[in-house]
């Protein structure tokens, strides 16, 4: 049987560090929506510990900058707001929205003071649909190449992203390695014996549950065990974009939850999920789809702070994996193991 990682990756902060290096901070990190940004002026966000801004003006410019004040390094933006300019609350240097450097007080008192060259640090930014994205990695593929089949995946459902509303963010931190929290979501294995609620709603069996590859994509189908002429999905997809986005779609009315899993130490890691629906969904559908979700995130909280735990113990190198119901698994630990380079 093919063997995990070892355990010890899932502890060591020296692996961690390796991981946010080579892997989280290359790659294409979903941080918000254009929602956030109807009107001009920017949200603040991180992609993996980087703290970045997305702005837009009112020439409708999008883009994304390092997060940071080029006079002492201060943290400039927090939140969202609607605003013609971004000012850092330590000595009130000022930046357009473009990133230029409009006013630092009392900068005419400095001989040839660079101007100029003190704008916001840009990063990449680009959508897809409502969805925004940042990379603050260095010459990174473009946005498109990164999805790769995901977009065409969701459109051959029938949902369409681009009408679609968002309705609220979920946001937790959980006691375990961003890779356990990954690969939980990675498998349905689990679901018969700690989902019931979920497996009562969508065929789990493994004839009915398919898992598919594709690239750095890797993706489950679920069929409605009873479909009814109200379900406009009569499936659910469940895509999760290596290294760390992982993105829901419940039969039914037209939805979708997307959001990263993100590490904030070797066993601890920080999750949100931007919740979007279509325009005409009715708010009880919703509210019941939230409680729900709400209910199978209780029960994988349980298990996977659980797996922490046993790893943590140092009692056994590592585990293995069954090939069929746990491929997504080693996908994802064969991408991570080929970018760590150990």
């Amino acid at each position: 049987m093919e063997k995990t990682l070892p355990y010890s990756w899932y502890t060591d902060p020296e692996i961690l560090r390796l991981e946010r290096e080579r892997i989280l901070l290359p790659a294409w990190q979903y941080v918000g929506h254009t929602g956030q940004l109807a009107q001009p002026g920017y949200f603040a966000a991180e992609v993996g510990r980087t703290p970045i801004v997305v702005t837009r003006d009112r020439d409708g410019d999008l883009r994304g900058f390092l997060n940071v004040c080029r006079h002492r390094g201060h943290a400039l933006a927090a939140g969202e707001q609607s605003r013609e300019t971004l000012q850092c609350p330590y000595h009130a240097w000022t930046y357009g929205l473009d990133g230029r450097l409009r006013k630092a007080p009392r900068s005419e008192e400095e001989p040839d003071f660079p101007q100029d060259e003190l704008g916001l640090v840009p990063v990449a930014v680009d959508t897809w649909g409502p969805f925004a994205f940042a990379n603050a990695g260095p010459d990174p593929e473009p946005l498109p190449q990164a999805l790769g089949s995901l977009p065409a995946q969701v459109a051959e459902l029938g949902l369409d992203v681009d009408s679609l509303v968002h309705h609220s963010r979920w946001e937790a931190e959980i006691a375990a390695n961003w890779k356990i929290v990954s690969e939980n979501f990675l498998e349905c294995y689990h679901c018969q014996v700690a989902h019931p609620a979920f497996s009562e709603l969508v065929d789990t069996s493994p004839g009915a549950y398919v898992l598919s590859t594709d690239g750095r994509l890797s993706t489950q189908h679920g069929p409605l065990r009873t479909v009814t002429p109200a379900d406009e999905l009569p499936r659910a997809q469940f895509h999760f974009l290596w290294p760390n986005l992982g993105i829901n779609i419940f039969p039914g009315c037209p939805n979708i939850s997307i959001g990263p899993i993100v590490p904030l130490a070797p066993d601890r890691t920080y999750r949100f999920l931007d919740y979007f629906f279509g325009p005409d969904v009715e708010p009880a559908w919703i509210d019941d789809l939230l409680a729900f979700d709400d209910q199978v995130g209780r029960e994988d909280r349980t298990l996977v702070e659980g797996v922490q735990r046993g790893v943590e113990s140092g009692a056994v190198e590592h585990g293995v994996l069954m090939s069929e119901s746990e491929q997504l698994i080693a996908h994802f630990q064969a991408l991570t193991a080929a970018a760590l380079r150990l």
